[in-house]
């Protein structure tokens, strides 16, 4: 993949707007928002003029002339650069074509959950799937409309994709929230029995500096990650 210039996505979105004609940054922003690409692309419209400037100072885009509508203040039109295309193309493909590591935030919960006693983890995991439920209703009925519409289904590509992960965020957490409530998750035993001795005033140190005799038999998998805590 070729080293980008930039980072962030509002920058290919802007360069995406001014491919097709020149716009200022408050029409690239409505542009954006008319076409629902706001739920895909972080759009922060006071953030849109610093990414057309800097896009401007590297040459991608340049000023083509102001206008003014009525009383509103003067706006500066963009145009895209021939520099400006070819990085658009570029950046659009590697996009497409090379997977990139997301952090994503249920992940680096699921990652530190130990810190929250079994029960609590559970009712948050329950409470998600409630959220998450409400949110795909939401893709789905844009969905919906869009068919009913009859709108090509290049449009709403990105909206295909939320649907899909959504689902699969769904299933996932509420299959492990019922695991965890059935007891067919393994660890949740020790893992419960760690924040018991810690309601009754113990120590995670005291815990781990011998975590069988404190766990039992499901304190042996804590062993080889704590045995420098002593």
């Amino acid at each position: 993949m070729a080293r980008r210039r930039f980072s962030n996505l509002l920058a290919l979105a802007v360069l995406s707007c001014l491919n097709e004609r020149p716009m200022h940054p408050y029409e690239i922003s409505q542009t954006l928002r008319q076409r629902g690409k706001d739920q895909s692309i972080k759009l922060n419209y006071g953030a849109l003029y610093g990414v057309a400037e800097s896009l401007a100072k590297a040459g991608l885009i340049e000023p083509r002339e102001t206008v003014r509508e009525g009383k509103r203040p003067e706006r500066t039109v963009y145009a895209i650069t021939e520099a400006g295309a070819q990085e658009h193309d570029e950046w659009l493909e590697d996009l497409i074509a090379t997977p990139v590591r997301d952090y994503h935030s249920l992940e680096a919960g699921l990652a530190l959950m130990a810190g929250l006693a079994p029960d609590r983890v559970v009712r948050a995991l329950e409470e998600r799937t409630v959220k998450l439920r409400v949110e795909l209703a939401s893709v789905d009925e844009s969905l919906r409309i869009a068919e009913e519409m009859r709108l090509p289904e290049i449009f709403s590509m990105e909206a295909d994709l939320r649907q899909a992960l959504l689902r699969a965020e769904l299933d996932f957490v509420t299959a492990l929230a019922q695991r965890m409530r059935a007891g067919t998750l393994t660890g949740v035993v020790g893992w419960r029995r760690v924040h018991e001795l810690l309601a009754q005033g113990m120590t995670l140190q005291e815990i781990f500096r011998d975590p069988v005799t404190h766990l039992g038999p499901d304190g042996e998998p804590f062993a080889p990650f704590v045995g420098g805590s002593g």
